[in-house]
């Protein structure tokens, strides 16, 4: 049982890896092509990326739903879909005018907004999720916050972004008892990727000349990032408690950091540091239980 945990920790340790240093992979894919461009070519990539999977994998038991309400396979996955689109938009987007260090550690606040977003459904949170919620605000006011106070355009893009990732783990886990998890994904993953692929035919001018010039940062988010990411995280969760998964996905931030860093040569002054710190502080704490509070019924699952 040691070495399966150890196995499920190490594979969700590259996962964030995978995931941290896409935020890299999504900057350099916009000097060939627009946000909405990548993305189309990303998510539809990362979709057709695991078709394959569906030959080798056994479909999820699948429990029967609770109520009255229920979503089939297809409305689900437009949903969540929809959802996944706005997020990656507002994330791909915002990453022309912040770092990708930035990027990730405010795209990782997500983490903390889960829970406190499960308010609305009447799921009550800890004193874990307050707390870190707060130390994750004032980590962002270091990181983010300009000499006129106010927050730039870029980060601001990314705050609003995390806001969707969240929502897209509350949509994913209220879905996940009624549908498939792969399905559910490529279906997820089509919806997104044609719905910027009809906003950029729209918005942009792609050509397979761009798309050629960015084949290596658009092969890394599409096959990497969505693919194998994606595949690795299914069978870690398999033995790995869902809070403990968040705590080490959470160092996504980091690697985003370390990506920015090593090749982009993007620097953090201390007070960058310092916020960096704080959030990421923030965010493990609220995965840390203090107190016997009933813990929302989601499941982490967000692809970059």
């Amino acid at each position: 049982m040691q070495t399966r945990t150890l196995r499920s920790d190490l594979m969700l340790l590259i996962t964030a890896a995978i995931w941290g240093f896409a935020f890299v992979a999504q900057r350099v894919g916009m000097d060939h092509v627009g946000p909405l461009t990548f993305n189309a070519a990303r998510f539809l990539l990362g979709a057709v990326s695991l078709l394959p999977l569906l030959f080798i994998l056994k479909p999820t038991p699948i429990k029967p739903a609770e109520g009255k309400f229920r979503l089939n396979l297809m409305q689900g996955g437009l949903i969540a879909g929809s959802l996944l689109f706005m997020g990656a938009t507002l994330q791909q987007v915002g990453l022309q005018y912040t770092t990708a260090g930035k990027a990730g550690f405010i795209t990782g606040l997500y983490i903390v907004l889960v829970p406190m977003l499960a308010l609305i459904w009447g799921q009550r949170t800890g004193r874990n999720t307050w707390i870190g919620a707060i130390l994750a605000v004032v980590g962002l006011y270091l990181l983010s916050i300009t000499d006129d106070f106010s927050l730039s355009y870029g980060d601001l893009l990314q705050l609003i972004g995390a806001l969707f990732w969240a929502g897209h783990v509350l949509i994913i886990g209220w879905l996940s008892p009624q549908a498939d998890a792969l399905r559910l994904s490529i279906v997820q993953f089509f919806t997104c990727g044609l719905i910027s692929l009809g906003a950029a035919l729209f918005m942009e001018s792609p050509t397979f000349a761009n798309l050629g010039s960015a084949w290596l940062p658009i092969a890394y988010a599409g096959l990497l990032s969505v693919g194998v990411a994606y595949t690795m995280q299914v069978f870690a969760q398999k033995t790995a408690p869902a809070s403990h998964a968040a705590i080490i996905l959470s160092l996504e931030a980091v690697f985003a950091v370390i990506g920015g860093y090593l090749l982009l040569d993007e620097r953090l002054d201390m007070q960058g540091l310092v916020g960096c710190g704080l959030m990421l502080t923030g965010m493990l704490i609220s995965q840390i239980p203090i107190g016997k509070i009933k813990k929302p019924n989601t499941k982490i699952e967000v692809l970059h």
